[in-house]
């Protein structure tokens, strides 16, 4: 796949996600409220657009941000009838964006910035939820770089294991410390709070679907195993910060990108349901809700 193609590729997925979003505030998105609940549940979620689930209706918070109501925080929030929920989840953002203000931009256009996420902390907070690093390793930019219509082309991940060196392996172990510090931060500002790290989900089954979903089986292969080493890392670095970690990868066998639109968790390069490409569909997030209130209630 040529240069110019690839960028193309990824411009039009930035249109689809602000085309999205903007049909969803046309469509009057209602502003986000807290539940009031006997519990005194006081849950802040943060992260990046895999919690946030962009172009899932109904967008609520900052637009670029693509933050729904349909979530796995606001499911999450349901299932646990939580007195007050604070979801700062944000599109694009990265383990900086916990403590530093994100920019935002929506169709090559500033839309101002988010605050730090960890301003929704506070002594009060009594759960957390967290699944970030993903952007730090650029892990969406390189599954459109690998997007392939040619299945006779020289796989992408040749490219990027020239010379003997995992150059995306680098950039996702880059990613520790960072995640680290982050749940040092989070544990300064809510020291009384539980930690949930939540993983990323399996995007395409090992060997890949070509042409369901345009990328070629060892590069599906690659892509899939940069996740799961980053779900390794944020294991690791849950365990060494008094956090706990949930898989959701593994539950996520048979509801991958390549499976039929109505099993599906995640969408694919060409989103069948509302959903940006490569992210979890409200379903998935539904099932990512259940998945992490089970674990928190031993269920």
């Amino acid at each position: 796949m040529n240069r110019s193609y690839r960028k193309g590729t990824a411009r039009l997925v930035r249109c689809a996600l602000g085309a999205g979003l903007v049909a969803g505030l046309l469509a009057g998105a209602p502003a986000a409220t807290a539940a009031e609940s006997a519990t005194g549940e006081v849950y802040v979620a943060l992260g990046d657009s895999m919690p946030s689930g962009p172009l899932i209706p109904l967008p609520t918070g900052p637009l670029a941000c693509g933050r729904s109501t349909q979530n796995y925080p606001h499911e999450l929030a349901e299932r646990l009838d939580v007195a007050e929920l604070r979801d700062v989840t944000c599109s694009g953002a990265k383990t900086e964006h916990m403590a530093q203000p994100q920019r935002l931009s929506l169709l090559d256009q500033d839309m101002g910035e988010a605050p730090p996420q960890f301003d929704a902390l506070s002594a009060d907070t009594t759960l957390v939820t967290l699944t970030i690093g993903g952007n730090d390793a650029g892990l969406v930019g390189i599954a459109q770089d690998c997007m392939q219509l040619n299945p006779t082309a020289e796989p992408c991940k040749t490219g990027h294991t020239e010379g003997g060196v995992d150059r995306v392996a680098e950039r996702v172990d880059s990613a520790a410390p960072k995640v680290a510090a982050v749940l040092d931060g989070i544990r300064a500002k809510a020291p009384d709070a539980r930690v949930i790290v939540a993983g990323y989900g399996l995007y395409i089954k090992p060997g890949g679907c070509w042409p369901v979903q345009p990328v070629l089986g060892v590069d599906a292969d690659y892509l899939q195993g940069a996740v799961d080493r980053l779900n390794g890392i944020l294991a690791e670095q849950a365990a060494a910060h008094d956090a706990e970690y949930v898989d959701l990868r593994t539950p996520s066998a048979g509801h991958d990108a390549c499976q039929a639109p109505s099993r599906r968790w995640i969408e694919g390069y060409v989103p069948t349901s509302p959903a940006a490409p490569l992210h979890p569909n409200a379903a998935g997030e539904a099932a990512y809700a259940r998945l992490i209130g089970d674990h928190i209630t031993g269920a």
